[in-house]
C-alpha cells in the first residue's frame, strides 16, 4: 500500500503544482467572483448616464404633447424636445451632435400615428427599438381614444388572467420548487460534464504521455501495473475534489457577500442560496461515481497509444458518450418524469448526470436511487476488472497503435505476465 500512495500522492502534487492548474484555477475562480458582483461591475462602468436627447417635429400637431407626458415615455432613457424650426434645421443639430437623434411624427390615413427617425449612427439600435415601442403605445393610445374606448376598460383588459393552480399530489413538488430546483440542476449537470470530461482526458493524456518518454518502463518495475493505475485515478480524483472545494468555496462566500444585490437575487430564484444540503451529497456522490466509470476508460485507453497525438482520436467514444448524456439530461430540465429519462437514468454512462437531474427535479423513491448508485458501483468494479487486463498489456505495447482493435493484443500480453 505504501507504494500505491506514494503513487498518489506523486500524481496529486505533480499536477496541483503544475502552473496550468494554478492559472486555470485562477481564472476560473475571477469569473465565478466576478459573475457574484456583476452588479457592481456593471454600475461601476456604466456611472450616472444621462437620457438621450431627441428633437421631435409634430407634422399632426396632435402627437407631440403626447410624447411630453409621463405615462408613454415613462421609463424610457430618451427625452423628447419639440423642435419648432425646419426638418433640415433638427438634421444639422443632430450631425453636429447637438442631439442623439430626430423624430419626425405624421398622421397615416387612419389618423394613426407613423414616424421617421435619423440618427448620426443607425448602427445603434437601442434608440431605434425604444422609440418603435414608444409609437407603438402611442398608436394604442390614439386608437383606442378614437374608437371610444377609455382608459380604465383598456386596464381592465390588458390586465393578466387569473388563474390559481392547486396540486392533488401532495408527494409531489410545486411548480416553485421545481422552478428553483432546475436552476441548481443546471449548474450541477454543466459543472459534472465540465469535471468528467476534462479529467478523463487528463488521466489519458498522462499515461500516454508517459509512455511517450519511456517513463513507464520504470514506472511498472517498482510497482504492478494494476496499482499504478488506480493510483493515478485516485490521484486525479483528489486534484479534481480539490479544484471544486477552491471553486465551490470561493463562489459561495462571493454570493453570499452579494446577497442583497442582482446578482444575489437572482442566484436565490436560480435555487442556488436555498436549497436541500442533501441535494449537494448526491452531487458528490454522482461525481465520484461518474469520474471513477469514466477515469477507468480513460486509463484504459490512453494505455493503448504511445504518442500523445493519438489520444484524442482513441476516446473519442468515451466523449460522444458523456455529451451524449449531457444532451439528454438538458433535455430532460423541461420533461423530467419522461420515460426517456426515467430508462436512461439507469444506464450507467448516463447515471451520474440523468439521476441526478431526477433527484432534484422529482421526489423519487430512495430505493430507485440506491439501485441507480449500486448499478453504477458493479458497473464500474467490472470496467475496472478490464481495464487492470488491459492497461496491464496495454503499457507495453509500443510503435503504431491507437485503434480499438489493439484491446485483444492488450490482453494476451497481460496474460504473458
Amino acid at each position: 500500500m505504501n507504494k500505491f500512495w506514494t503513487i498518489v500522492g506523486h500524481t496529486y502534487l505533480s499536477r496541483v503544482k503544475s502552473k496550468s492548474f494554478i492559472i486555470t484555477t485562477a481564472i476560473t475562480l475571477a469569473i465565478i467572483i466576478g459573475f457574484a458582483n456583476i452588479s457592481s461591475i456593471i454600475d461601476m462602468f456604466s456611472g450616472d448616464e444621462e437620457s438621450d436627447q431627441v428633437l421631435v417635429i409634430d407634422e399632426s400637431g396632435i402627437y407631440g404633447d403626447y410624447l411630453q407626458g409621463e405615462g408613454i415615455s415613462e421609463g424610457v432613457g430618451i427625452a423628447f424636445e419639440n423642435f419648432e424650426g425646419t426638418e433640415e434645421e433638427a438634421k444639422d443639430a443632430v450631425s453636429a451632435e447637438e442631439y442623439d437623434g430626430l423624430l419626425v411624427i405624421a398622421a397615416d390615413e387612419n389618423n394613426l400615428p407613423e414616424g421617421d427617425y435619423y440618427a448620426n449612427r443607425i448602427s445603434e439600435t437601442g434608440e431605434q427599438v425604444e422609440i418603435e415601442q414608444i409609437l407603438q403605445q402611442l398608436k394604442v393610445v390614439v386608437g383606442t381614444q378614437e374608437a371610444g374606448i377609455d382608459q380604465q376598460t383598456l386596464d381592465m383588459i390588458y390586465a393578466p388572467v387569473s388563474l390559481q393552480t392547486e396540486q392533488l399530489d401532495d408527494s409531489a413538488r410545486t411548480a416553485e420548487e421545481m422552478n428553483q430546483s432546475r436552476g441548481l440542476v443546471y449548474v450541477m449537470l454543466f459543472v459534472l460534464y465540465m469535471t468528467v470530461l476534462l479529467y478523463g482526458q487528463m488521466i489519458a493524456t498522462d499515461v500516454a504521455t508517459e509512455k511517450s518518454s519511456r517513463v513507464m518502463e520504470l514506472l511498472i518495475s517498482s510497482a504492478p501495473p494494476m496499482m499504478h493505475m488506480f493510483g493515478k485515478i485516485v490521484g486525479i480524483a483528489l486534484l479534481g475534489l480539490t479544484q471544486m472545494i477552491i471553486l465551490l468555496g470561493g463562489g459561495y462566500f462571493a454570493i453570499q457577500a452579494n446577497q442583497d444585490s442582482a446578482a444575489g437575487e437572482f442566484f436565490e430564484v436560480m435555487g442556488i442560496m436555498d436549497n436541500d444540503p442533501v441535494i449537494y451529497i448526491y452531487a458528490i456522490v454522482f461525481f465520484l461515481l461518474g469520474y471513477f466509470l469514466y477515469a477507468t476508460l480513460a486509463a484504459m485507453l490512453g494505455s493503448l497509444v504511445s504518442r500523445i497525438e493519438d489520444v484524442n482520436q482513441l476516446i473519442m467514444p468515451m466523449t460522444m458518450l458523456i455529451v451524449i448524456a449531457f444532451v439528454i439530461a438538458m433535455t430532460g430540465l423541461g420533461m423530467p418524469e419522461s420515460t426517456l429519462i426515467t430508462v436512461t437514468s439507469y444506464i450507467p454512462f448516463f447515471t451520474p448526470m440523468i439521476m441526478f437531474l431526477r433527484i432534484g427535479m422529482l421526489n423519487i423513491p430512495f430505493w430507485e436511487i440506491g439501485l441507480s448508485i449500486g448499478i453504477m458501483i458493479v458497473t464500474i468494479a467490472l470496467f475496472a476488472a478490464l481495464a487492470a487486463r488491459v492497461y496491464k498489456g496495454g503499457v507495453l505495447m509500443y510503435g503504431k497503435s491507437g485503434s480499438l482493435k489493439d484491446f485483444k493484443r492488450a490482453i494476451n500480453l497481460s496474460k504473458k505476465e
